[in-house]
C-alpha cells in the first residue's frame, strides 16, 4: 500500500509506484470523486477531448448555429 503525507499547503507527492499505474504525468490534471460520505477515488483525467468523439452516435438532424442559438433564446426566455 502506498501512502502519502500532507504539507502544510494541502499538497502531497503521488508515491512515484501510483503515477506510474495511473499513467499520471507532470502538468496532468486528477480528480477526486467522492463515492460515498468520506470515501474518495483519486482518477486520472489525462484521456483527451478527442476521445469523446462519436460517443452519443449521428445527430438526427443538423442543425446551423442560428438554429442553435433560437432554441437556446427560447429555453432561456422559459425559463424566467
Amino acid at each position: 500500500m502506498s501512502t502519502a503525507t500532507v504539507t502544510t499547503k494541502g499538497q502531497i507527492t503521488i508515491p512515484a509506484a501510483v503515477r506510474d499505474a495511473l499513467h499520471v504525468a507532470t502538468g496532468d490534471r486528477v480528480e477526486f470523486v467522492e463515492i460515498e460520505p468520506g470515501r474518495y477515488e483519486f482518477i486520472a483525467a489525462t484521456r483527451s477531448v478527442k476521445a469523446l468523439k462519436g460517443m452519443f452516435g449521428k445527430p438526427r438532424k443538423r442543425l446551423s448555429i442560428e438554429d442553435m442559438n433560437a432554441a437556446i433564446a427560447i429555453r432561456g426566455a422559459a425559463a424566467k
